[in-house]
């Protein structure tokens, strides 16, 4: 399915070697493709892979000016009067064919070294759960630290009520009351070991994923290369130079729009002036996508475009939940004993002991999975762990409100009387 998304187009024309003349038309890229079609005709006259090309330059001559050139194979192929300009065009396909090159050189040394097997496959698949769960408790310790500033500042709340209850009381007891000069010394001296704390966490905030994008701001047509990091606590645009450009908290997002799963859209809104948005495109998109997801629930929307990529991650066959943990802990079952059929059930049928035949793992790959699905069990305990100890914080944070705001009201009132 990803394969037939059109990531962009732009009307452009396009040298025709055998006859010699310039072809209006659109310059189309899929992610792993590029493809040209003539306006008139309909016919499609380009279209190559991203991984046989060698070579994408910006270049110019006497009858040809602002021209983009792209080596295939053999071929050179010319375009030009490209919209909105030739640097915006350039950008973005350099981006994705060095993307899609370095995914091919990976993918293409793992092929070299081993066929691809059921138990590589069950091990990529808990590999992706295990990164997914790893991110979501980095969310979560994140979220775990708030809240323990929140009782921080709430216990010294507390303590500021004290002091005010006790000045309150002095002001209220009579002039010849003795111990009037105790009443004001207590506290003062907690105020500035609490602003060190609560500042330190900020800067051990890890990232979740970093990727490389290409930024537009606002409705610009010009666009740069850079990169999207995202924190527990938001996200930040920086340029190649790993110079911010603008971070985000996530309480200053408003919205994000998924375009397609190469392409998003991060804005903050504001009245009276104009709103601040970045259009941000990627090959890795869909990597950042869930955790997007995960982080602004609420905010996300997911466009015409991208309907069918929510759909498909949420689809039974992606969704790497109970389902895979079941699959796999069954087939583990299965390999202690390499010489026997997997799972050994009695009153299967022959066509499903053929398979399971076929579907042996080796011992090697049975240690692998074991190993991931060791980590995967401790890191789903200590997320647990970590939920019960939040809705813990939260019970003790409703109460602490409470039982704040009905001592300001209380002191509200003893002020009334004493003016």
């Amino acid at each position: 399915m990803n394969e037939d998304i059109r990531i962009h187009s732009w009307p452009c024309s396009y040298y025709l070697d055998t006859s010699k003349q310039w072809v209006s038309g659109r310059l189309s890229l899929t992610p792993v493709a590029i493809k040209f079609t003539a306006d008139k005709t309909g016919e499609l006259l380009v279209n190559f892979h991203l991984s046989s090309i060698s070579e994408i330059k910006k270049e110019s001559s006497n009858l040809i000016f602002s021209s983009l050139t792209i080596l295939e194979k053999n071929t050179k192929h010319w375009f030009s009067s490209l919209q909105p300009n030739r640097n915006v065009v350039f950008n973005i396909l350099e981006h994705f064919w060095r993307e899609q090159l370095l995914s091919s050189q990976g993918a293409g040394a793992e092929a070299a070294a081993l066929q691809p097997t059921k138990g590589k496959e069950l091990t990529g698949l808990l590999m992706g759960s295990q990164k997914r769960l790893e991110d979501t408790a980095k969310v979560l310790h994140y979220q775990g630290e708030q809240f323990d500033n929140i009782m921080r500042g709430l216990n010294k709340i507390e303590g500021d009520m004290d002091v005010a209850d006790r000045l309150l009381t002095e002001l209220e007891s009579p002039s010849w009351w003795p111990f009037s000069s105790k009443l004001w010394k207590a506290p003062l001296e907690t105020k500035p070991k609490e602003t060190a704390t609560v500042s330190d966490s900020k800067n051990q905030e890890g990232i979740i994923i970093r990727i490389p994008v290409i930024i537009t701001h606002r409705t610009d047509s010009n666009v740069k290369p850079g990169k999207l990091t995202l924190f527990a606590s938001g996200l930040e645009i920086s340029d190649c130079n790993s110079q911010v450009i603008h971070r985000f908290e996530s309480k200053d997002v408003d919205d994000i729009r998924v375009h397609t799963p190469y392409e998003i859209s991060v804005r903050q809104r504001f009245i009276g002036k104009p709103d601040t948005s970045y259009r941000l495109l990627s090959a890795k998109m869909p990597e950042a996508i869930p955790i997007l997801e995960m982080q602004f629930s609420k905010k996300i929307q997911f466009l015409e475009d991208a309907l069918g990529f929510a759909g498909a991650r949420k689809s039974p066959q992606v969704d790497l939940g109970t389902s895979i943990w079941q699959a796999a802990t069954g087939l583990l079952g299965g390999v202690v004993q390499p010489g026997s059929p997997v799972g050994g059930r009695e009153g299967m049928d022959n066509d499903q002991v053929q398979l399971q035949k076929q579907e042996k793992i080796s011992q090697e790959e049975a240690k692998e999975l074991k190993q991931i699905l060791k980590k995967l069990k401790g890191l789903a305990l200590e997320t647990e762990a970590e939920l019960e100890r939040q809705d813990e914080a939260l019970d003790s944070i409703t109460t602490s409100v409470d039982r704040a705001t009905l001592n300001i009201d209380k002191q509200n009132r003893r002020i009334k009387k004493l003016t």
